[in-house]
């Protein structure tokens, strides 16, 4: 069939779609001359990656554009419309912080990953390598500068006022920071000794004034800031933020490198290594416009290969996408070879191993509960403290390898302490989505728990028509995995420790417990304390009252006696609270 279609795929530009046995997409790409690139996956010499890709192929559709720009749009909605598995082997889902700064009339200075560049007053800079760079700047900025540093206005001036790091903009309306904002733009904007000349002068204030403690915080920042820009010597001086790209392949592996360069100095660099599927032209270019997709602000200039397309990557990006071939530019762009390769030769024995061990996994697996081809799995769990804050979690895995793009996260709508419930709950509301916005079905689910949860979870897919194999995995007396049930016999299968299941099946069970306590956390810690204080009888709306005007925090009222409790409460109350109180912490840390 597929050799057939083959002979009547014209020689024009197009996307092509990938499907396998069950008529799912498992691939996108595009093609200047769709016939040339079809053929050359069934011509028998594909290798690694695009070889199971080949593999799993049972039929492919294509779509004819007018040209390779309308191709290279129609591909970038397609694979977000579809999802396909081997695509998602590109993504790097990561995002990076930014310095946000609100130039208003009270400008304030904030670390911020999602970023919105439409917003009126505010200015984005960065990226910075990591979040902690940004953190520690961000934070030396506002001991240096006194800028606003409430996210509201209270009625009075707060302790940051009383210590000279806020101006009091609460109560003082009248207050001129055209010059404050102007120092702390360039000194984001890359003026180094303006920030280390306001360091060395408030070392000095606070030596003079004998605050001999402050001045050695200070000083220990001005080193650390002295260490950072001596790490950025390798610049341009030419004041421009750009992006430099370059790659290193080999042996079906292709490692990515990022140079980050803000105001002409280098502040940092990104790498990722991905088996290789399509060519290297229209893998890189598909990642460039990836990595800027609503997630990495496009500097004024992108430097990439020559042999990439920059009057398409200019299209697409909307920013100026050049090749260099001299002087320093092309000192950077080498160097970013250089790492590219030192980062595959350093990692691709452990690339290898892990990609090995996980598709083992997956085919063994398969093999032990009978699906074919396995890839893509669902794993759920669910976390609440005394039937409070419940919530449930989902990470996918495919070919054994996690997509954290595609995790889940559930807040149950009944706070009960129901794990039958709340299983049937997010399982609902999870495929039913997929079924309304036709997005791609797992091979199998996993849920952590014994019968009563594959039952619960089978029932709503079965209200919803919908046919996936679902396994639940069961742990012994020390928490490790014991058992795999499976949901269609009921057989119940011993794994052995040093198997490859075992490995993928551990992985996939610490990764959504780890992902679900985590979101519990979250939960818990915005959830007021209002709330909190409801979940203990004996507190009603007068009592709750009393104990947010004395105590105002849970901390406090944690840190209170039962004696002192006992001031508000009755006894037995108060021991409640108490005890509630401690498990709640106890649980959160």
């Amino acid at each position: 069939m597929i050799k057939e279609k083959l002979a009547l795929v014209p020689k024009l530009p197009g996307c092509y779609l990938m499907k396998n046995d069950k008529g799912i997409v498992i691939y996108v790409g595009k093609a200047k001359i769709l016939k040339n690139r079809l053929k050359s996956y069934f011509n028998g010499r594909v290798t690694g990656k695009t070889k199971k890709l080949v593999s799993e192929i049972v039929d492919f559709d294509y779509i004819i554009t007018g040209s390779e720009l309308e191709a290279f749009i129609l591909e970038l909605n397609l694979i977000k419309k579809y999802d396909p598995k081997y695509n998602i082997l590109l993504k790097d889902d990561k995002s990076y912080p930014y310095i946000e700064f609100k130039n208003e009339k009270y400008p304030s200075l904030q670390v911020k990953r999602e970023i919105n560049i439409n917003k009126k007053n505010k200015m984005l800079f960065g990226p910075y390598p990591n979040v902690h760079a940004a953190r520690r700047l961000v934070n030396l900025i506002n001991r240096l500068y006194p800028l606003k540093k409430c996210d509201k206005m209270p009625k009075k001036e707060c302790l940051y006022y009383h210590i000279g790091e806020c101006l009091g903009y609460c109560t003082h309306k009248d207050l001129d920071t055209k010059e404050l904002r102007e120092e702390i733009i360039s000194i984001l904007n890359g003026h180094d000794e303006i920030l280390i000349n306001k360091i060395t002068e408030k070392i000095k204030l606070n030596s003079d004034n004998l605050n001999y403690e402050v001045a050695l915080e200070l000083k220990n920042e001005l080193d650390y800031i002295r260490v950072v820009f001596e790490r950025q010597k390798v610049e341009l001086n030419d004041g421009i933020n750009r992006d430099i790209f370059n790659y290193y392949y080999e042996n079906g592996y292709i490692s990515i490198v990022v140079f980050f360069l803000r105001n002409g100095k280098l502040v940092g660099n990104k790498k990722n290594i991905f088996p290789l599927i399509d060519d290297i032209k229209e893998t890189l270019e598909y990642y460039i416009v990836n990595f800027y997709s609503k997630k990495n602000l496009a500097p004024k200039e992108i430097i990439v290969p020559e042999e990439l397309d920059t009057e398409l990557l200019n299209s697409v990006i909307e920013s100026k996408v050049i090749t260099t071939m001299k002087g320093k530019k092309k000192h950077l762009f080498d160097l970013a070879k250089t790492n590219a390769k030192i980062n595959l030769e350093n990692n691709i024995e452990m690339e290898y191993r892990n990609n090995e061990k996980s598709i083992d996994a997956c085919k063994e697996l398969g093999n032990l509960i009978g699906i074919e081809n396995l890839s893509v799995i669902e794993s759920f769990d669910n976390s609440n403290l005394f039937g409070t804050f419940t919530v449930s979690g989902m990470v996918t895995f495919i070919d054994g390898i996690p997509s954290k793009k595609d995790y889940r996260k559930f807040k149950i709508s009944k706070e009960q302490n129901d794990d039958v419930g709340s299983m049937k709950e997010v399982i609902y509301r999870r495929y039913q989505s997929v079924l309304l916005n036709k997005t791609r079905i797992p091979d199998l689910i996993l849920v952590d728990g014994g019968i009563n949860q594959i039952n619960a979870c089978k029932s709503v897919l079965d209200d919803l028509c919908l046919n996936i194999k679902v396994c639940g995995l069961e742990k012994d007396d020390k928490h490790s995995l014991s058992e795999l049930i499976d949901g269609d016999t009921l057989t119940s299968y011993k794994i052995n420790k040093r198997s490859n299941i075992f490995y993928l099946l551990t992985r996939i069970s610490d990764e959504v417990h780890r992902f679900t306590i985590n979101y519990h956390r979250q939960i818990r810690s915005k959830g007021s304390i209002s709330s909190v204080l409801d979940e203990v009888e004996g507190i009603g709306a007068r009592r709750k009252k009393e104990l947010l005007k004395k105590y105002g925090s849970l901390k406090k009222i944690k840190e209170a006696s039962i004696e002192e409790l006992k001031e508000i409460l009755p006894e037995n109350v108060a021991n409640n609270l108490h005890n509630y109180l401690e498990i709640f912490n106890k649980d959160k840390e």
